[in-house]
């Protein structure tokens, strides 16, 4: 039985390193426990019904709560692996009466002492197992705290990048740019940028999802808001009589196609043409 408890323990660890491993490195669209909160949360403060100031805040919270269960599923998933063990297995100061400090809040306290690296040293594992799992679990903890801090660094330039691209659609909408305007090099040259740009934004949905459940807002740096306009632009460029152009317009509508097929894979499951996706990706950050 106390070996049982041992195996829960490691299970509890083994699936909190899966998610880790596939949330940061290894992202898939069957998703995991990261995504769960995540979609949670989301669905939960939908954009456009959610309490006012709350929907920004998904994001946020979401990747807070994501982290706060990983470090929670290693510290308990690791006292559960102590716990059969206590007293015996473990050394205790001369302060400290061994029967009276034997039972889950101990194992989770020498877990958590372990996984922050604190080395306090009032209880320390003597037997030979367990000597070895424990610079294991400081190991893991020491992991954790650095693919958190990788996760933050690469997820917040990603959202920079998709929000310029919604203002700089943004900013050509507000030009008033015309058909005749796109017959030209430099005509072809604005398409080019955006099919780049949208191409960047799906990749990062790729690499990391969980940057869909951040909120843009309401204004111009939204691009689920901004994104048909750029659709508009490739359907009308398809159209003109310079060569340059046709071909830009035909890469910026498969890179519109790539975003939709992203979002649709990944996000959405709406089962229609690229551009009902790209109206449905609007209406579930709150477009109306």
């Amino acid at each position: 039985m106390d070996w049982l408890v041992s195996l829960i323990g490691a299970a509890i660890v083994l699936v909190i390193l899966r998610d880790l491993f596939h949330t940061l490195w290894h992202p898939t669209r069957h998703g995991g426990l990261s995504r769960i909160v995540m979609t949670g949360l989301w669905r939960l403060l939908p954009p456009g019904r959610a309490i006012r100031g709350a929907t920004g805040l998904v994001g946020p919270l979401g990747m807070v709560g994501v982290v706060v269960m990983w470090a929670s599923g290693v510290a308990v998933g690791w006292a559960l692996v102590y716990w059969p063990h206590l007293p015996e297995g473990f050394a205790f100061s001369s302060s400290l009466e061994p029967a009276e400090h034997s039972g889950p809040v101990d194992a989770l306290y020498i877990s958590l002492v372990i996984v922050a690296t604190l080395g306090l040293g009032d209880i320390a594992p003597a037997e030979g197992w367990l000597r070895v799992a424990a610079p294991l679990e400081a190991l893991v903890g020491f992991a954790l705290l650095t693919a958190t801090v990788s996760w933050v660094l690469g997820i917040y330039p990603a959202l920079a990048r998709r929000r310029t691209l919604a203002l700089r659609i943004c900013h050509l909408r507000r030009a008033g740019l015309m058909p005749r305007q796109l017959e030209s090099d430099a005509g072809a040259a604005v398409l080019d940028g955006l099919a780049c740009d949208i191409t960047r934004v799906c990749v990062d949905l790729t690499q990391y999802p969980e940057s869909y459940y951040f909120h843009d807002g309401p204004g111009d740096t939204s691009l689920a808001r901004t994104i048909g306009f750029a659709a508009d632009l490739a359907e009308q460029a398809r159209l003109a009589e310079h060569a340059g152009v046709r071909l830009a317009a035909s890469m910026l509508a498969a890179a519109l196609d790539d975003l939709a097929a992203v979002l649709q894979d990944r996000f959405l499951h709406t089962r229609g043409t690229a551009q009902q996706v790209l109206t449905a990706y609007a209406h579930d950050h709150g477009s109306r």
